[in-house]
């Protein structure tokens, strides 16, 4: 299994959405086929065929667990697999 295969059953089981670092969660969306896009210490991610966008704070280490669900919304809504 690899990293952004545990990384994502982690964030869909949502038992862990304090620990989950700003870097990985870059990391799998970027695997998951979304552009970033930055506007200051904003980081902006969007896929074509995802109607949301998904906008993050670099300034923290770890996510916020309101914006780590976010992106687990949007992973079960579309239905995203690594």
């Amino acid at each position: 299994m690899s990293q952004f295969e545990k990384l994502l059953l982690r964030l869909l089981r949502g038992t862990s959405d304090n620990s989950i670092g700003f870097q990985e969660l870059c990391g799998l969306l970027a695997h998951l086929g979304f552009q970033m896009h930055t506007r200051g210490s904003h980081h902006v991610f969007s896929k074509l065929g995802v109607a949301e966008l998904i906008n993050h704070s670099a300034m923290v280490r770890t996510q916020n667990p309101y914006q780590v669900k976010q992106v687990r919304q949007v992973i079960v809504k579309y239905k995203l697999e690594v």
